[in-house]
């Protein structure tokens, strides 16, 4: 289908992008990647009256490290994510979890803070922000602040972000030494949405027990889920094969899956312990050295 009409606006600065939306209301829409509000508007899901295009913004598209953050700014695309010397070294997980999205050439245009900015439950790097403890950084008329990623999702496709608010960057913490992470999911089909996905970041201790766990859950609740219990019953002890499986049966009863063409919810919770186990195995290995 052809979308409705709309009234296309390119601000060359933020400042300007922000008083758009003040003027212009809840009507507008903005638009950075496009693959996930270009097809809502071809199938008449969401008909904006305004378009605000913030590609011709500079000094929004990087990946640095700067105080003991790894920063993504607003216009970053997926394959620069996917092709990153810091990400694939540092944040395995995040390269996991680029690699995973739809295909490239939706990856070529599509941003990681447009991925978060969606509310969707269905994306991939809501759970891999939630277990790496990102912070949102979100721009509006007053100014900067700074939203717990676990704090960021309250409902359905909704999200902390103010009407006159834009996701300007994710702020993620480097990980100590010995630290390790994966992204899980299972698709239909190459490209699909996950029917079920889990993202497992871990920081071992000098005697090999787990000192932190962050585990967060893809498609399998109205919003991305933390799973706090799995993550408490995680640190302090040691991974070994009892361990994770408790903790990967402890993430299913977690999870809040809903029957649809994907698979029952009793399926996708019986995803969440497989995966979860795979995942935290995956990520042991490499918090402790391997690749």
């Amino acid at each position: 289908m052809i979308p409705r009409s709309f009234e296309y606006h390119s601000p060359r600065t933020l400042d300007e992008a922000i008083a758009l939306l003040q003027k212009l209301g809840p009507e507008a829409k903005l638009l950075s990647g496009g693959q996930s509000l270009i097809p809502m508007m071809k199938l008449r899901l969401v008909s904006p009256e305004y378009i605000v295009d913030i590609n011709r913004i500079p000094d929004l598209d990087y990946i640095s490290e700067t105080d003991g953050h790894l920063r993504i700014g607003a216009l970053t695309r997926e394959h620069e994510l996917e092709s990153s010397d810091v990400v694939k070294t540092k944040f395995p997980i995040l390269s996991d979890t680029a690699k995973v999205i739809a295909d490239p050439l939706v990856r070529s245009q599509a941003t990681v803070c447009g991925n978060l900015a969606h509310g969707d439950p269905a994306n991939d790097h809501p759970a891999t922000m939630l277990a790496l403890g990102a912070t949102v950084v979100a721009t509006g008329p007053k100014g900067q602040r700074e939203i717990r990623v676990e704090d960021f999702f309250p409902g359905l496709f909704t999200t902390a972000l103010e009407p006159e608010e834009i996701l300007t960057e994710i702020k993620i913490p480097f990980p100590p030494p010995r630290s390790g992470g994966a992204y899980l999911k299972l698709e239909r089909k190459v490209g699909d949405f996950a029917t079920a996905g889990v993202a497992v970041q871990i920081t071992l201790d000098d005697s090999g027990a787990c000192k932190h766990a962050g585990v967060g859950l893809t498609n399998v609740g109205m919003t991305p889920i933390k799973a706090t219990q799995t993550e408490s019953y995680l640190t302090g002890k040691q991974l070994d094969d009892s361990t994770i499986q408790h903790a990967a049966e402890l993430a299913a009863s977690e999870s809040e899956p809903m029957d649809d063409i994907r698979g029952s919810a009793d399926y996708k919770r019986d995803l969440v312990r497989v995966l979860t186990a795979r995942a935290l195995n995956t990520a042991l290995k490499r918090a402790k050295g391997g690749a």
